[in-house]
């Protein structure tokens, strides 16, 4: 008999099945229960409805998102102007002798001169029209700069969209990523977030949407 053959696959399927009732049937008579074979209900799903209203004011969520963002590891300044948000970055890239800086092809971070401010330094531009060279320059840099699109208080999470210029690995492969949050684009909670992607039409939604939390930990998994 063919191992492509209909019934041969048929008893391989039922072999599995018999297998896995023993195995938890085995278990079900360790913890001496009856077996399960329907499944229980759920009354409840999603959220409690007086989660969906709660909101804080906005001092109370930048005070908390920066809290909670140090909690996983982040670490948050509150500055006052995209001036004083420059000179932030200038200072950092020079403690840190970065060398190497991407930043996101957003109006607001061409406005601030980086280029001029930090001539010592390259800083490239994100080109969607070249992917794998821009993930090349990425991996390599010491600083990836954005505009996040969101962000969470009560989580300490920055959403960031990945379309048109706005590229993924300009969050996820340098060494550090700096992300300029502005205060209107911050909210309590994800379930503030979150019904807007899922409102848009397939036109309107971005090729990725991520949800950063900290450092990446991905080391860790084994």
């Amino acid at each position: 008999m063919s191992k492509s053959d209909p019934q041969f696959l048929a008893e391989l399927q039922e072999q599995a099945l018999q297998a896995q009732d023993r195995f938890m049937q085995n278990i079900a008579t360790r913890l001496r229960r009856p077996l399960v074979t329907e499944p229980p209900m759920h009354p409840f799903q999603g959220p409690p409805e007086y989660w969906d209203h709660f909101t804080l004011e906005p001092e109370q969520r930048i005070a908390l998102f920066m809290e909670n963002w140090g909690k996983v590891g982040g670490h948050a300044r509150r500055l006052a102007s995209m001036e004083e948000a420059k000179t932030f970055i200038i200072n950092q890239a020079r403690e840190m002798k970065a060398k190497y800086l991407i930043r996101q092809n957003q109006p607001e971070l061409a406005q601030l001169g980086l280029e001029d401010a930090l001539p010592e330094a390259h800083i490239s531009s994100w080109d969607s029209s070249d992917p794998d060279e821009m993930k090349r320059i990425a991996a390599g840099a010491d600083i990836g700069l954005l505009i996040a699109d969101h962000a969470a208080a009560y989580t300490g999470s920055i959403v960031v969209k990945s379309a048109g210029m706005q590229g993924r690995t300009v969050s996820l492969l340098p060494t550090a990523m700096f992300a300029l949050i502005p205060a209107e684009r911050l909210a309590t909670r994800l379930g503030e977030i979150l019904p807007q992607f899922d409102n848009a039409s397939p036109s309107g939604m971005p090729a990725g949407i991520h949800v950063i939390s900290g450092p990446s930990r991905s080391a860790d998994i084994e």
